[in-house]
């Protein structure tokens, strides 16, 4: 039986450091967006768990973020 983003426990803790390496950036959903090639909304869906992430994805925000994509997935 699939299970929803919200209900997925990697997905909470991606959302928390995206969100988290985001902040200490000190920059908004829309410019983390504009850096790593998606779309506004999407970077607002992820941090909120709504919506699982591509592996692609992940190294796309990994990359716009200055971090490894394994940081992204791991807790801290």
């Amino acid at each position: 039986m699939p299970i929803s983003a919200k209900q997925c426990r990697l997905a909470k803790i991606f959302a928390k450091n995206v969100r988290r390496y985001r902040l200490a950036l000190g920059i908004s959903q829309e410019e983390l967006a504009e850096l790593a090639g998606v779309h506004r909304t999407y970077v607002g869906m992820l941090e909120r768990s709504e919506k699982n992430v591509t592996i692609y994805n992940i190294e796309r925000l990994a990359g716009a973020l200055g971090v490894e994509p394994y940081q992204l997935l791991v807790t801290s």
